[in-house]
């Protein structure tokens, strides 16, 4: 056994004292879930507790005890797909014809898409001027999601999120959690060489301050900060404000955190596209709201979102990185020949491929293909997932009521068809808010990476580390902030392939 199979192993039998059941001693399994919790508290592995006459009170993040098994060889090559996907993902997002074309049978039957792509075309003046002057400035901080799919062998990506990529902060926590859990246990070096670096808080830091430094080279501004967007009453925000501390500790920039109904009082546009709050001008505007219509209560909010699309601080997501990010562009580019559009290398086109599970648009019902495939949902809901344009968890469809909206054959072009990936089980100790449980799981690795770009010029494109999201096995839904998963880590199996 190499060292990477060695260090999987030991997550599974030399902490956990597995009997022959495999079933775990609850003595050992209730000290185990202290030891974490303990840390987790410790280190700032925390979210919000969720009590309104509290609102300031912390909980640990959901997550797991140990580190869950996961092939060497789909974990390298979930890794190395991530900075063609930054790429493919920030050309689809500068062709304003195809997003429009492409997202407007679904925006017919969904009234969120549709007012992204009336933001999206009123602004289409302003992104034409700064083409022309190389002066668009972009950041994109992305998370790609994967499934081990178990009857084919083979890593399918889930889907790819441009907006709000969350958990990448606990997860560099949780990551070290996990290596101090082993390490607490007596695990062996070569154990521990199993865990893989896990930097997103560091990488994503370093990408928003050379967005930051190369808006204020070209305004000349010194003291320039970043708003964070967010949601009234986050429970997540401790994920997003080590964002914020580690960019005051390591690059002394400062931030605010606003709503969009805040923004809407208090940020001002200057004629020449200048953005201020407090008097103090904003390099970059980072989006962790504004991706569900619940975000968008009142016109005020969905006006100053198309008032930030006319200023000159970079927007991560912009509307258009928003779009291109949706499940139906998704879907239409693994079509044969949509890749070719945006990719030229023949190898990334064919690692990109390589990562698609099965995928059909609904647009058009009397087409033979898409006829066919919903044929056989109708026939075998359980082998497929009905997806909104909906991003945060709890929104897809399965089984029957899949099978009932598609009876309908109403409304369908605001929903993509997508192959059921089917992962391995794994069974793994969980614990949230204090409750500790032992069941069959299944799990999604997540890759981060990020790219900064100026005019046509990339200055950045890198991979920015992982994350793992843990389930049990009976659950469809995987939004650890939506209440249907956990955080967890991976530790690498090179025999499971």
């Amino acid at each position: 056994m190499d060292v990477s199979s060695a260090a999987a192993a030991s997550s599974q039998t030399v902490i956990t004292e597995c009997d022959a059941t495999n079933s775990i001693r609850p003595e050992t399994t209730q000290e185990m879930v202290n030891l974490a919790v303990v840390w987790a508290c410790q280190h700032g592995l925390i979210v919000g507790a969720g009590v309104p006459e509290k609102p300031l009170a912390t909980i640990h993040a959901p997550m797991t005890v140990l580190p869950t098994p996961f092939p060497c060889d789909s974990f390298e090559k979930a890794q190395a797909a991530m900075e063609a996907f930054n790429g493919l993902f920030d050309r689809v997002s500068r062709d304003d014809k195809y997003l429009q074309t492409t997202l407007r049978p679904a925006a017919e039957h969904d009234d969120f898409t549709a007012k992204l792509l009336e933001i999206h075309q009123n602004t289409q003046d302003v992104r034409d001027q700064r083409r022309a002057a190389q002066a668009d400035l972009v950041l994109a901080l992305n998370r790609s999601d994967y499934m081990l799919d178990e009857p084919s062998g083979t890593l399918m990506q889930v889907e790819m999120n441009t907006i709000s990529s969350s958990f990448g902060c606990l997860c560099t926590l949780v990551s070290q959690m996990h290596r101090f859990m082993l390490h607490s246990q007596g695990a062996q070096q070569q154990v521990l060489d199993g865990l893989p670096e896990n930097n997103v808080t560091e990488n994503f830091v370093l990408a928003m301050a050379a967005t930051v430094q190369e808006h204020n080279r070209v305004s000349g501004s010194t003291d320039s900060i970043v708003v964070f967007v967010v949601q009234p009453n986050e429970k997540n925000s401790f994920d997003q404000q080590w964002l914020q501390t580690m960019l005051l500790h390591l690059h002394n920039i400062k931030t605010v955190r606003r709503t969009l109904a805040q923004l809407g009082t208090e940020a001002e546009i200057s004629s020449s596209g200048q953005l201020s709050l407090g008097g103090l001008p904003v390099s970059l505007v980072y989006f962790r709201a504004g991706y569900a219509p619940t975000d968008y209560p009142s016109a005020a909010e969905w006006n100053i979102r198309e008032q930030l699309e006319r200023c000159d601080a970079a927007l991560c997501p912009s509307v258009a990185y928003q779009l291109a990010g949706s499940k139906k562009v998704q879907q239409d580019l693994a079509r044969p020949g949509v890749l070719e559009r945006f990719v030229d290398d023949p190898n990334k086109i064919k690692a990109l491929r390589d990562c698609f599970a099965g995928l059909w648009g609904l647009d058009d019902l009397d087409e033979p293909e898409t006829a066919a495939v919903l044929q056989e949902a109708l026939q075998e809901p359980d082998r497929f997932v009905l997806k909104p344009q909906r991003e945060g968890g709890g929104n897809n469809l399965y089984g029957e009521e899949l099978r009932l909206k598609l009876q309908t054959k109403k409304g369908l072009s605001a929903f993509i068809l997508m192959q059921r990936i089917r992962p391995p089980i794994n069974r793994t100790v969980m614990v949230r808010e204090g409750q500790v449980v032992e069941a069959d799981t299944l799990s999604e690795l997540g890759i981060f990476g990020y790219l900064v770009r100026r005019g046509d010029k990339v200055l950045h494109n890198k991979g920015a580390g992982h994350m793992m999201r843990t389930k049990a096995a009976t659950s469809d839904e995987g939004g650890v902030a939506a209440g249907f998963a956990v955080l967890d880590s991976v530790i690498i199996n090179s025999d499971s392939r």
